[in-house]
């Protein structure tokens, strides 16, 4: 292999990635970051399942059940600063196993909890796990995928995120009426087993290792998943492609600043991006936070019936999410993030003009909703490590992160002070749709990426 100055010629890790065929490899890894995505999404959805029921058990006024949902937003926003730093300074792998570790634990904290200030003292610290192992889990994802099916690879990964956000609701269905909401939360323990098996068996991102001059140590990592590859195809794998003649390629052992996110090209990449995120989650959580109450309490809908409307529409997101996964690599990041933004607002613009006067009106609509909405917020997940150098990849997709909990705490505490106030549900969905209008105006300024690899969109 060419060296440059007792270096790997710069670019060699990334064309030995971007080389390998799928294989087994591939699918164990993004199994295991997969099944840590999972109950993650499991776990930010158990508040809103629990909602009806503890708003009858602790006699909880509409502000007090705002503050129950918006102190894991609290907490998700805070972890995915922190996780952010810690993702680009000790490892992909290692912050989100211990990301998991906080979740887990927490989740078991919350299910005994006595009073709603312990319950929102608990959500808070699960959310600082939930907060920092999402935007450092689809960094990884993103640095191990090919350019030319990237977009495919981490959608399909990112599936599992409305996945069990839909499992949240279903086990939820039998769960909460049967067991209670506290089994809901001892089940959140789970990802605590993950913990220890994620370092084992996931090799660290060879691409940050190179970025921290950890050389040794990045081809020592590329050798062994080349070898497992190899194993798996029981083929040669192909020759890299050399490096290209043009562009300086990304720095190596250069440590990224928070400062730099607003800096150069990256300044525009980062506002479009903080308004895609702040967009997106400001009207998904503002419908599905309040959603299983709304059916129960404004159309006097049962409890089973109002979760299994509420999965309805987690499901139809999963559809979504499915769709994209297989036309972004034809069509591209902004055509697709722009159709979708449009779609959810057309959706929830005809839901207040009809005047939401039923709950299955409400689920019908709603669900049409959810299938742009779950689109978005996995391509998001997509596109934001897209746009930064390996050293500030994951501080670059977590501030992304900081915006979309900001969206996830001002939308539903909005919705409820509607509510409150005894606002009608069609000014709700009107103010919701025009958001959504605007994220579809903010992502006409975004930069493609569909095609190019981290280092050519970096370099």
């Amino acid at each position: 292999m060419t060296t440059v100055a007792g270096q790997p010629a710069l670019g060699s890790i990334a064309a030995r990635l971007e080389r390998l065929p799928h294989s087994r490899w591939h699918v164990k890894v993004r199994f295991l970051i997969g099944a840590v995505t999972f109950f993650e999404a499991f776990d930010q959805l158990l508040a809103a399942s629990a909602l009806p029921v503890l708003m009858k058990e602790w006699n909880l006024t509409t502000g007090q059940a705002t503050f129950a949902v918006t102190a894991a937003s609290i907490g998700m926003l805070l972890g995915a600063l922190g996780a952010g730093w810690l993702g680009d300074r000790i490892g992909r792998v290692r912050t989100v196993a211990l990301g998991v570790a906080v979740t887990g634990l927490a989740s078991l904290a919350v299910a005994f909890s006595g009073s709603i200030e312990t319950f929102s003292l608990f959500r808070f610290v699960q959310g600082l796990g939930i907060g920092g192992v999402v935007p450092v889990a689809a960094t990884y994802i993103n640095e191990i995928a090919r350019s030319d099916k990237r977009g495919r690879f981490v959608l399909l990964y990112e599936m599992i995120f409305p996945a069990g956000l839909a499992a949240a609701t279903l086990v939820a269905v039998w769960v909460v009426p049967n067991l209670g909401w506290r089994a809901m939360f001892v089940i959140g323990t789970l990802p605590v087993l993950i913990t220890a098996a994620l370092p084992r068996h996931v090799e660290e991102s060879p691409r940050w290792l190179l970025s921290r001059g950890r050389i040794q140590e990045a081809e020592a990592a590329i050798a062994r998943i080349e070898a497992e590859v190899g194993r798996a195809t029981a083929a040669p794998l192909p020759a890299p492609a050399p490096a290209p003649a043009a562009g300086a390629p990304e720095d190596v052992a250069r440590a990224g600043r928070l400062g730099d996110l607003f800096r150069g090209r990256y300044l525009r990449r980062t506002a479009v991006l903080s308004g895609l995120w702040f967009v997106a989650y400001y009207v998904n959580h503002g419908i599905s936070t309040w959603l299983p109450s709304l059916y129960t309490k404004q159309f006097g809908l049962d409890l089973t019936t109002a979760l299994v409307y509420t999965l309805l529409s987690n499901v139809t997101g999963l559809l979504g999410t499915f769709l994209v996964a297989l036309l972004i690599d034809r069509i591209g990041r902004r055509p697709a993030l722009m159709a979708a933004l449009v779609g959810g607002a057309l959706s929830l613009g005809v839901l207040a003009l009809a005047g939401a006067t039923s709950g299955g009106q409400v689920a019908a609509f709603a669900s049409c909703t959810t299938f742009f909405l779950y689109a978005i917020n996995a391509g998001l997940y997509l596109y934001s490590p897209e746009l930064y150098p390996t050293a500030n990849r994951a501080k670059g997709a977590a501030f992304g992160g900081l915006w979309n909990r900001l969206g996830v705490i001002l939308g539903p505490v909005v919705v409820g002070t509607i509510i409150g106030a005894g606002g009608s549900l069609s000014l709700v969905f009107a103010q919701l749709a025009a958001v959504a209008l605007v994220g579809a105006v903010i992502a006409w300024f975004a930069v493609e990426t569909k095609g190019r690899t981290l280092e050519e969109l970096n370099s």
